[in-house]
């Protein structure tokens, strides 16, 4: 999975030296949008409005036209980008970017402003672009105008009703007199967001099909979009979008909360067209090549080379799992069968910059992405997908919810959950957390006793929580280790004052070839301390 510009993609941004003459009227603009309703073709699906009086278009107009999009096979050539666009190379394409000047919504005395991109190179699904004013949804003509091109040639003769690759939205996020960017809807169902002294890192998907199966992965994508016109006093953003694909039709709500900490409310309703047995609700993707415990992964100098450092879910019965990342060398899958997961989510622990080395890519900057699930989501399964990468451009990491029953044709599937871009995840739970994960060969102990040849030990470090509270009586904290397909020949703990917490060692006996399943957690009494850490280990043949 490649992603076009993880790190140096220029983000939208505008202070008071951006703000000159050259940028047209909000009424030329309101002009320009009403004159594209003269050509610009409806989105798939959709039917032409009727004459007379009409009700503000929202969510229920775009659940219909999914609704009869379904209902239709597939058209695999609706969706085309001229040749020229299509050649672009990386570098051509990064040429291309919005005139920030030209941004929508500049003149109504909104915090917010819309910045479209450039369709081109990977970018070749051409996506309708509308704003909602006053109730009407009118589509957003394309014109080279908008657009500085560098050294690109300017094209020519492309139709007003081409369509963008996706857009930005910018805010007053990190000061409130410089525009930064909040979230962006770019390839595919893909999209990301930020909250203040974020950077990005990894991304949100609308919706995953067949991915890590044996059969290739097909990707959804967006047909059409529309962006409710904020007021002067919006604190909020709505957005919906058409998502369409060989499997499914869908329709989805996207209301956009900037702030500290962004939240993004999810509603979906989709459309299959034919069964569909591998299905990824509320997907996050993200990459881990190098993390504290991965030291054949460095390519370099830096230590640590990762977007997340770890899952993190909240299981139906209550219990906090933290699941490190790996970089494995073949795919992995990991499976937690749940029922009404309460949350789950790809996260970013690790804040030291130290711990990273890099001056440019700021990853201890990189956000953790939370999802809470709204409603009741039923039975079915949180996947961890982990797959090979050399190269930190590459998205490796995929996580997921799949309902344990397959979607038909037929039957509508709708859901909804919170998605949070944070910082700060120790609010999550009161618990200890655990903060590193290492793996070694045993060492013998101070008392003579034997390490078994085999064993393989990993190393634990819990912080956080009440745990400096108990490093005062130490005696009375207790490991519970478990493992599945092996066996533990010894865990114990010893305090660590430089984490204020407790250090676990696990050393375990495997057969060799056969994938382990192990978790541990800290309880002083009947009383739980800490999360549970969960971790699989494939012995060497």
């Amino acid at each position: 999975m490649m992603r076009l510009d993880p790190h140096g993609r220029a983000h939208a941004c505008e202070d008071a030296a951006h703000m000159g003459s050259g940028r047209p009227s909000r009424r030329s603009l309101l002009g320009l949008l009403a004159s594209a309703s003269a050509f610009v073709a409806l989105p798939a699906g959709a039917q032409a409005p009727a004459p007379g009086p009409q009700k503000s278009f929202g969510y229920d107009d775009v659940v219909a036209r999914a609704r009869q999009l379904g209902e239709r096979p597939f058209d695999a050539d609706a969706a085309t980008i001229p040749a020229e666009l299509a050649r672009l190379t990386y570098d051509s394409y990064r040429e291309i970017r919005f005139r920030r000047d030209k941004a929508f919504w500049r003149e109504g005395g909104s915090d917010f402003r819309l910045l479209p991109f450039h369709l081109g190179f990977l970018h070749d699904k051409p996506v309708q672009l509308h704003i909602i004013s006053h109730g009407a949804a009118m589509p957003i003509p394309f014109t080279t105008s908008l657009f500085e091109y560098g050294k690109v040639p300017v094209p020519k003769g492309l139709s007003p009703s081409l369509g963008f690759a996706g857009f930005a939205v910018t805010t007053n996020l990190n000061d409130p007199r410089v525009q930064d960017e909040a979230i962006s809807f770019l390839g595919a169902s893909y999209f990301r967001l930020i909250g203040r002294g974020h950077h990005y890192g990894l991304s949100a998907r609308s919706l995953a099909i067949d991915i890590g199966g044996a059969q290739p992965e097909e990707f959804p994508f967006m047909r059409a979009l529309w962006l409710e016109e904020p007021s002067r006093d919006s604190t909020e953003l709505t957005i919906y979008a058409l998502l369409d694909s060989p499997s499914v039709a869908g329709a989805y709500r996207y209301v956009v909360r900037p702030g500290a900490t962004t939240h993004v409310d999810v509603t979906a309703t989709i459309f299959p067209r034919k069964p569909i047995e591998r299905i990824g609700i509320a997907p996050l993707t993200s990459m881990s090549q190098a993390g504290e415990g991965d030291l054949a992964q460095r390519s370099d100098f830096r230590p640590e080379i990762h977007d997340s450092d770890g899952l993190m879910m909240q299981a139906g019965s209550g219990e906090w799992i933290w699941r490190p990342l790996r970089n494995p060398r073949q795919q992995a899958i990991s499976s937690f069968v749940e029922r009404n997961v309460r949350g789950f989510g790809l996260m970013q622990r690790d804040r030291v910059f130290e711990h990273y080395q890099d001056l440019d890519l700021n990853y201890e900057l990189r956000p953790s992405y939370w999802i809470e699930p709204q409603g009741d989501w039923g039975e079915g399964v949180v996947e961890l997908i982990e797959i090979p990468t050399t190269d930190e451009t590459n998205d490796n990491i995929v996580a997921l919810w799949a309902p344990k029953t397959p979607l038909e044709p037929g039957r509508e599937f709708s859901f909804g959950y919170k998605l949070t871009s944070m910082m700060d995840s120790s609010d999550l739970h009161p618990g200890g957390r655990i903060i590193n994960t290492y793996q070694a060969k045993p060492k013998a102990l101070g008392s003579g006793e034997p390490v078994n040849a085999g064993a393989r030990r990993f190393i634990v470090d819990f912080a956080g929580g009440d745990l400096d509270y108990h490093l005062k009586q130490p005696e009375k904290v207790e490991i519970v280790p478990s493992i599945a397909y092996g066996r533990i020949d010894r865990a114990f703990i010893v305090p660590n004052p430089k984490t204020s917490g407790f250090r676990a060692f696990i050393d375990i006996v495997v057969e060799p070839g056969q994938l382990a399943e192990m978790r541990a957690f800290l309880r002083s009494g009947d009383k739980t301390l800490t999360e549970t850490w969960s971790y699989p280990w494939r012995a060497e043949s």
